[in-house]
């Protein structure tokens, strides 16, 4: 049996749900917005959706889109990437078809049991889902992207049937934005209560242009002003994955942890030796951030410039 995934234009979340996906066997079918070459990533046929009212996100009409996919395919399951407009397009979906939604899975077994990250990532819930079509959205960072030896997918394009009244988004404002976004970069250097002050990040940002990086923060700084809930990273932010995550006077509550566990490696500096963060740390320094982080800052610049 078939399985349907939504892709959305240039998201590389879908691409860790389409590895999922494939884990549940049979013809994986795509529906996408545009032309994407999917083959690489186990993609048989790509369902390319046309219509006036699809120039825009709009959440009801992508999820009208998957239903009408799903009389026509069958699937046994339908996969989305577990950011907001996935979570969201699959809960119009659920509701449309009477379905339960199962959100955030990190593995899906044979049997119909699903594995969860709940609570932030603190827990690992397995369920077994037993409706006959699977919803399901995959935990951001959780499953690698991978390719397969495939060749390249079938493209059919079809106008779906959508009605004058599918709310649509019809304006963006853009918060302006200055250097690497945290969704991109690298690495990327974070302080929470233990900064000070929002003067307090300006060694934060000195460090972060020597290694081309961002700057991010908890939740708690974002609360006093200090910096936007842009910079935030945390269950209720950005969810990031850089190779270097440097978390500067974080104590390391589970909602931020929750944003930075994609991390590859996490540097923790901290003057409580106790603090929550040094148990999800690779690298752990214990001692005044305002010495330590000027201190990592002298030493790159000698070794840039030797």
């Amino acid at each position: 049996m078939a399985v349907l995934a939504l892709v959305e234009p240039e998201e590389e979340l879908s691409l860790q749900a389409l590895s999922l996906a494939r884990e549940l066997g049979g013809p994986l079918h795509a529906l996408s917005f545009d032309a994407a070459e999917l083959g690489a990533h186990g993609v048989e046929t790509v369902h390319v959706a046309e219509h006036d009212q699809l120039s825009s996100y709009a959440p009801g009409a992508w999820a009208a889109c998957l239903e009408q996919l799903i009389d026509q395919i069958q699937p046994t399951a339908v996969v989305a990437a577990g950011t907001n407009r996935g979570n969201e397009v699959l809960a119009h979906l659920a509701a449309r078809r009477d379905l339960p939604f199962a959100a955030n899975c990190i593995a899906v077994g044979t049997d119909g049991t699903v594995t969860r990250v709940r609570w932030g990532g603190s827990l690992l819930e397995e369920a077994r889902v037993t409706s006959e079509l699977k919803v399901l959205s995959v935990a951001p960072h959780m499953v690698e992207a991978t390719t397969v030896n495939g060749g390249a997918a079938n493209v059919e394009s079809f106008e779906p049937e959508l009605g004058e009244e599918v709310v649509r988004v019809v304006e963006h404002a853009e918060t302006p934005t200055a250097g690497i976004s945290l969704a991109e970069a690298k690495v990327v250097v974070s302080g929470g209560r233990g900064v000070g002050s929002a003067d307090g990040f300006g060694i934060l940002e000195e460090l972060a242009g020597l290694l081309n990086a961002a700057v991010g923060c908890s939740r708690v700084v974002t609360m006093a002003g200090w910096r936007p809930h842009t910079d935030q990273v945390g269950q209720t932010g950005t969810k990031v994955a850089p190779d270097l995550y440097i978390a500067c006077g974080i104590s390391g509550a589970t909602q931020h942890i929750a944003g930075c566990k994609g991390a590859k490696k996490i540097l923790a500096i901290n003057s409580d030796a106790e603090a929550p963060i040094f148990a999800s740390a690779d690298y752990a320094v214990v001692g005044d951030l305002a010495e330590i982080v000027p201190a990592i800052t002298a030493e790159l610049r000698k070794a840039q410039s030797s």
